[in-house]
């Protein structure tokens, strides 16, 4: 099976969350944090700043590691890290996604959120 190893960042602001919509490909309309995959010889902070300047035009801070996120989709495994993490610049501009939305922990179950974010979400509810 294939693997896949992304990053994820969730970009807190008070007591909201950021979400996207996806607006492409199998998942089009499925919920997720943004981030995306990590390039040879990057760590992971690395590519969550790089994948968030490319899909949302913002500079990041990394603040904390939340958790790794293991699920198998039906083509392919998904090993997906997610941070904390705070915007330094820019306004958040949607390069890649259809649609977001700033959600408060309770409104989290409010969008249709792909399986391994719905993973991510259980644990923001504890935090």
């Amino acid at each position: 099976m294939k693997r896949i190893e992304v990053v994820a960042g969730i970009i807190k602001s008070g007591e909201k969350i950021f979400a996207t919509e996806r607006g492409y490909g199998e998942f089009k309309g499925f919920w997720e944090f943004p981030g995306g995959k990590i390039e040879a010889n990057e760590t992971r902070e690395q590519a969550l700043v790089r994948e968030l300047k490319e899909e949302l035009a913002v500079e990041i801070k990394v603040e904390n590691f939340l958790c790794t996120i293991n699920y198998d989709y039906p083509s392919f495994h998904l090993t997906m890290h997610c941070f904390y993490c705070s915007i330094v610049k820019g306004e958040l501009t949607l390069l890649e996604h259809q649609s977001a939305k700033w959600l408060k922990v309770n409104e989290l179950d409010s969008v249709k959120w792909l399986p391994a974010d719905i993973e991510v979400i259980e644990i923001l509810k504890t935090h």
